[in-house]
């Protein structure tokens, strides 16, 4: 009985933590972004390019790290777009963000047919390894490690790293007094542009790999729709954590948690239809952004264009 419960508390743990990945990444991705002042709608956008580029670059080099450069690289560009129009070009960066996430799911739905000559989703293609026997013989962790990837681990590590960049280094107090007062950190000598500009980029990236973590680690290709609206939970996360990476973490796992409803459900004989367990987590987005949105401290100078000779 003991040991039954013992695995079934693992898969349940384990694969909250899979769910919650993705998310993870787009969050701590927008974490970056607002921080700095500047609102990244488009994290979808970045996520569905990361993860068809991550297994199209798979597919033509036969790596996995391949995939994943591929996926950084393109995310990267997608963000300096989105970077570019609102810094530099003073672009609405709301409909700048919507306008990417269109733009990235029409063109990826325009290559899967162009570049793998299939309809609807890319061909297979190797997944990122992971030793999941080696992690099986690690005395009493090891079955729990064992049902991980490479990417859960990663975003785990990405929460302490980005905890530690904002609020113990100089480089997290230079993007979060572009965010809160960009005008006392320019006379500081902080370039509030070149800032704010590599946050973006920062933040398409993380929300590139949130994408390959889909496409190349959950599942080895790319379907049109996989997405599905998790950089939009990441973007509610992030509100609902305040835009702190623990507390985010903590609103990602609450949200993931609700994917896994149906493993709890099924194993006290609950028959409910899988339709419903795929509607909770976006309940609850629209739960935490009507709620908290009013309540949550964002940073001040959140959206506001700077403009350096304006006194």
């Amino acid at each position: 009985m003991g040991d039954n419960f013992l695995a079934e508390m693992i898969i349940i743990l384990s694969t909250t933590l899979r769910f919650a990945t993705p998310i993870i990444f787009a969050a701590i991705g927008g974490i970056f972004a607002e921080k700095s002042g500047v609102i990244n709608i488009g994290l979808e956008g970045m996520m569905i390019m990361g993860a068809f580029f991550g297994v199209w670059g798979t597919h033509i080099s036969g790596s996995s790290l391949i995939g994943i450069l591929c996926a950084i690289i393109f995310s990267a560009l997608t963000a300096a777009l989105h970077g570019i129009l609102c810094i530099f070009l003073r672009a609405n960066q709301v409909i700048s963000g919507i306008g990417i996430n269109l733009f990235a799911t029409s063109l990826t739905s325009y290559l899967i047919q162009k570049l793998f000559g299939t309809q609807g989703q890319t061909s297979i293609v190797k997944v990122v390894p992971y030793p999941k026997e080696f992690f099986m013989n690690i005395p009493i962790i090891g079955p729990f490690l064992a049902e991980l990837n490479w990417f859960v681990i990663g975003a785990i590590l990405l929460v302490i790293v980005s905890w530690f960049i904002f609020y113990k280094t100089n480089i997290g107090y230079r993007i979060r007094s572009v965010g809160e007062h960009p005008k006392a950190a320019d006379t500081l000598g902080i370039n509030v542009y070149k800032t704010r500009f590599l946050c973006v980029i920062v933040s398409g990236i993380l929300a590139g790999l949130g994408g390959a973590s889909l496409s190349i680690a959950s599942v080895n290709l790319f379907r049109v729709g996989m997405v599905s609206g998790r950089g939009y939970i990441g973007l509610a996360a992030m509100i609902f954590g305040n835009w702190k990476p623990q507390t985010t973490f903590i609103a990602c796992l609450i949200f993931s948690l609700s994917q896994t409803f149906e493993i709890i459900f099924q194993k006290f004989g609950f028959n409910v239809p899988t339709e419903i367990y795929f509607m909770i987590p976006y309940i609850l987005t629209m739960f935490a952004l009507a709620f908290f949105v009013r309540k949550s401290n964002s940073p001040k100078a959140l959206g506001e264009f700077y403009d350096k000779g304006k006194r």
